[in-house]
């Protein structure tokens, strides 16, 4: 069955045509979940109201442009949402500067490692990253999707990176300890 056969059965709410979308889509959906999420359990959480939205949706896609990245959209608005009910996007004054550059020895850092302390980050930070650094956004759209100022992201990824650069510090330093 082709893909634009399996959306219009989604469309008529055909069970089996959803289960084969889910199969379809869930292992990347999910991986851009992880990116957004603190922990494995809330990904997994995430993915699932994604999937609702978009069974909910799916009417409204109308074959122009890419499906995957209606699906990508979808999803990431999903998450977001659930961020910004919370509201904690907004940061203290700080004359910060906003492009923080941290140098990472990428033969010392394992993608497991980084990812794992970018799930460390508070909320605030660890979305502008990702939205910044890891799928490429600007800051006037990071601004529009997670309802703050334009300054508020830049200041939030500058706090990310440091935030990242002294965990990424603190860790070598651990290990070189114990290594002693």
């Amino acid at each position: 069955m082709s893909l634009e056969e399996l959306i219009k059965q989604c469309k008529r709410q055909d069970r089996k045509a959803q289960e084969q979308l889910y199969k379809l889509f869930s292992a990347k959906l999910y991986g851009m979940c992880l990116k957004y999420s603190r922990s494995q359990t809330e990904a997994e959480d995430n993915l699932h109201d994604s999937f609702m939205v978009i069974f909910n949706k799916i009417d409204k896609y109308n074959f122009k442009g890419s499906f995957e990245g209606w699906l990508k959209r979808v999803t990431v608005n999903t998450v977001l949402q659930k961020y910004r009910k919370k509201g904690d996007f907004d940061v203290l004054p700080n004359n910060l500067e906003s492009e923080v550059e941290v140098e990472v020895d990428e033969e010392s850092i394992s993608l497991d490692y980084l990812l794992k302390i970018i799930r460390e980050l508070p909320d605030r930070y660890r979305l502008t990253f990702t939205l910044y650094v890891m799928d490429g956004y600007s800051h006037k759209e990071i601004a529009e999707m997670l309802q703050i100022s334009e300054g508020t992201s830049k200041s939030n990824l500058a706090r990310a990176k440091m935030a990242l650069r002294n965990k990424i510090e603190e860790d070598n330093i651990k290990k070189e300890a114990n290594s002693c």
